[in-house]
């Protein structure tokens, strides 16, 4: 697996669950300040599309794991 596919799992992953637990509505409703969780994914997201730098593919490129598919 590659890390610009991992990093689509996790990020889709932590605004799921932040959503999950931000939303009022939600059966697993916690708090609403996750909400800015889900705001700090989109914004880390948002720059990375800029700077092409994210911090979770620097530490999974440190781990091993390959950028892409050769």
């Amino acid at each position: 697996m590659t890390t610009q596919r991992i990093v689509r799992i996790v990020a889709g992953t932590f605004v799921l669950l932040s959503l999950a637990l931000g939303a009022q509505g939600s059966p697993l409703f916690h708090s609403v300040n996750w909400l800015w969780f889900t705001a700090f994914v989109g914004a880390n997201l948002l720059q990375s599309g800029f700077t092409r730098f994210c911090p979770l593919e620097f530490f999974l490129k440190k781990a091993g794991f390959k950028e892409t598919c050769d």
